[in-house]
């Protein structure tokens, strides 16, 4: 019974990430509008911590920067991304999407599913909220820790796009990211950001998997739907927008320390998650930690629907296995 959760949880999780690839990808370079790309020909981009240090500006020339480049919306960024890098180019990294999902989105979801039996008043048939947001903050961190390198190449490989030509990272897959980040940058660069990952997938779990548990047994007890396709569609939409919500501020810090690039000999962007939290807010406003909201709600709603509703349909595929 237990593999069984993992098949189905793991099946939903890989057809979910896969077709709203694209959104997440428009959702990463939003959250990355205004952070700071450390190159002296590019001053005019970077945060006042680095635009008003002279040692990196040479000393033989007078730089006026231009404006800052506006920031863009969702429908727009996708609008740029096809006109400046293709089509293809909105379904960057999704090798390492499919690795993701198979890794953490597995992993959470069938041992949510295992602590859901565990949990579950055989009396009622229902687990306590409590008990629900138990599991998930549980299941997503074992989950995340799995599957964090995959993670790590997924956003580096969704951002390259933004970069310089000079200074993209050319990743040809997810294997070929993650072989050359362990040679270039040691084994621990995998799991660059693993405490954000954590405490992201923590929340995420938390609120999606409990909320749309929660929701759907409303649903079915008020008799306001029967158990089918428009009850999972609004539970799981409900629960999109709850998770969402909760876990974009640490979404975008996960974002920026994973996509940060460290040199040898030179000071990282930043030291870690909260110096990062920090210099974003101060650069950019306590707002910047809700950057990307909106493709994030257009990607979570989505990806959540597709998510339950092929889950529930793997489950009844698999019922009698």
């Amino acid at each position: 019974m237990g593999v069984k959760g993992f098949v189905e949880g793991g099946i939903a999780s890989i057809v979910a990430g896969c077709s709203t690839h694209p959104l997440d990808l428009i959702k990463v370079r939003m959250q990355l509008q205004g952070e700071s790309l450390p190159n002296p020909q590019q001053v005019h981009s970077l945060r006042p911590a680095y635009a008003f240090n002279s040692a990196a500006i040479p000393h033989n020339s007078v730089h006026i920067p231009p404006p800052p480049l506006p920031r863009v919306g969702p429908i727009s960024a996708g609008v740029r991304i096809f006109q400046s890098e293709g089509v293809a180019a909105l379904f960057s990294g999704v090798s390492a999407t499919v690795l993701r999902q198979t890794l953490y989105s597995t992993t959470r979801m069938g041992l949510y599913d295992i602590l859901k039996q565990k949990w579950t008043n055989p009396d009622s048939g229902n687990m306590p909220l409590l008990s629900k947001i138990t599991a998930g903050l549980i299941a997503g961190g074992i989950g995340a820790a799995v599957g964090n390198p995959a993670d790590v190449a997924m956003v580096r490989m969704q951002a390259d796009g933004r970069l310089p030509s000079s200074q993209r990272r050319n990743y040809n897959s997810v294997i070929d990211a993650i072989t050359r980040m362990s040679k270039q940058e040691g084994v621990a660069s995998l799991w660059r950001g693993s405490s954000l990952t954590v405490n992201r997938a923590m929340i995420v779990t938390a609120s999606q998997l409990a909320s749309y548990d929660q929701i759907k047994e409303m649903i079915l007890e008020n008799g306001t739907m029967k158990d089918g396709l428009g009850t999972h569609v609004t539970a799981s939409f409900a629960a999109g927008f709850v998770a969402a919500a909760a876990s974009n501020p640490v979404d975008v810090i996960k974002t920026r320390v994973m996509n940060m690039k460290v040199e040898p000999g030179k000071v990282a962007p930043y030291s870690g998650a909260i110096d990062c939290a920090m210099k974003t807010v101060k650069a950019e406003g306590i707002m910047a930690l809700y950057k990307g909201f909106i493709p994030t709600i257009s990607r979570q709603g989505p990806f959540t629907v597709v998510l339950f509703v092929t889950l529930e349909q793997v489950r009844e595929l698999l019922k009698d296995f």
